[in-house]
């Protein structure tokens, strides 16, 4: 077992408020695409780039507040510029949870291609680098707070 005053132990209850947003997110991410296919009638692939941006603009809401609140920004154009930072890092994340959902949907065997399953397996896929990207980038922490 890993004890709690390990060098480590921030990042970890960072990782793990990060990751409890995350799952906020995933909810957030399913029902604007159910929303997207089943009332405006579109397809998986464009359905899933409406829910991402929903999805991502919630996480970073939920991150800024929970998880970095401590390195938030302050003020209305500062948190402009950190959700657009926000996006942008947490782009490559987006485009590896996109890529897999689109090869899971149009590729795998069934359960595989259903887009709901193939959604969470992208979610976890884009966790980490969200995450590292999201610390070093967006919400910049000191030596002090690692």
């Amino acid at each position: 077992m890993i004890k709690s005053d390990t060098p480590h132990a921030p990042i970890r209850a960072q990782f793990l408020r990060f990751a409890m947003v995350g799952g906020a997110g995933f909810f957030v991410d399913e029902g604007v695409l159910a929303l997207m296919r089943n009332l405006f009638g579109l397809g998986p692939l464009s359905g899933r780039a409406v829910s991402i941006l929903c999805a991502m603009s919630f996480a970073w809401w939920g991150n800024r507040t929970i998880t970095f609140h401590t390195h938030a920004a302050r003020g209305l154009r500062a948190m402009a510029r950190e959700w657009l930072r926000y996006v942008m890092a947490n782009s490559l994340g987006a485009v590896l949870n996109y890529s897999s959902y689109a090869l899971l949907v149009h590729f795998a065997p069934t359960p595989l291609d259903n887009p709901y399953l193939a959604t969470a397996i992208g979610v976890c896929i884009g966790m980490v680098s969200n995450f590292t990207l999201s610390r070093l980038v967006v919400f910049r922490t000191h030596r002090h707070d690692a």
